[in-house]
């Protein structure tokens, strides 16, 4: 696993839900014609082919792609060489919406997590997208529950083991639309060294090098900073007592304005589209 201290050389591409048209038509524009995309629906266990299937077209409608679904799930464990094979040559990986939680159930601690690490660690080119719960995924740590005013007490928020691809980022999706405000700003209390991203529907970031994050979409980013969080109450509370604390950071982002990772900047608006991560 990397260390909170590595950065990535990828970019990660993260959509906080609804249409994923805005996900799809960035990766058309950033990804080299032919590029090899595997779409992987391990959080859709209903529907995995169908929704692989739907993707696969997608792909293709916005950009000149070779779309692949990839199933990581019961039936297909991540041990298998084929797998291990594809995302060895994937130029990316979308992971699909659904339960987070399976994601993890079926990626933590396999051959394929470790293969997906290091092209996301060591290849400049590489490109991890993910939607929803695809967005989720990255962190190290991964809201897996809390809704509306109990999210702010102790005990009604709750935290599981991501991927660890951003280990000291928390994202959280469906962010307005779902009002999930409460729940990152508990979890930020509780890893205050963790930047919170809070996504909206058809609105994303793009993460490049694990150094700066730029937005993308129609909606609204908040990003929540802890690093100054002072005097919060959280190891003096008990369960269901409201948590407190001081000099909590936020900040509204929208498309094309960016984000210094390590110094918690905002920076100036600028157009998507890197050309240092395009082949």
């Amino acid at each position: 696993m990397p260390s909170a201290r590595t950065l990535p050389k990828g970019t990660a591409m993260l959509l906080g839900g609804g249409d994923d048209d805005p996900l799809l038509s960035l990766l058309g524009e950033t990804l080299p014609a032919g590029a090899r995309v595997e779409i992987v629906t391990t959080a859709a266990p209903k529907h995995p082919v169908k929704t692989g299937q739907a993707y696969v077209a997608a792909v293709a409608e916005f950009g000149d792609l070779q779309g692949h679904h990839l199933r990581v799930d019961e039936r297909f464990p991540g041990h298998l060489p084929a797998t291990l094979r594809r995302l060895e040559e994937a130029d990316a990986v979308i992971f699909t919406g659904g339960d987070q939680e399976r994601i993890t159930e079926h990626w933590l601690n396999t051959p394929a997590l470790e293969v997906l690490r290091r092209r996301f660690y060591q290849d400049p080119h590489f490109i991890v997208a993910g939607t929803s719960a695809g967005a989720s995924m990255v962190s190290s740590c991964m809201i897996v529950a809390g809704y509306g005013a109990r999210s702010l007490t102790k005990g009604g928020m709750h935290t599981a083991p991501g991927l660890s691809l951003l280990p000291r980022v928390i994202i959280d999706q469906h962010f307005a639309e779902r009002g999930r405000f409460n729940r990152l700003a508990h979890a930020v209390f509780q890893h205050p060294a963790s930047l919170g991203l809070g996504l909206g529907q058809e609105t994303g970031v793009v993460i490049r090098a694990g150094r700066e994050a730029e937005v993308f979409g129609d909606g609204v980013v908040m990003v929540v900073d802890g690093r100054q969080l002072r005097n919060d109450n959280l190891g003096r509370i008990g369960r269901g007592e409201p948590v407190a604390g001081e000099n909590l950071r936020v900040h509204l982002l929208v498309a094309g304005q960016r984000l210094d990772m390590r110094t918690r900047r905002v920076l100036a608006a600028e157009s998507i589209g890197n050309p240092d991560i395009r082949r």
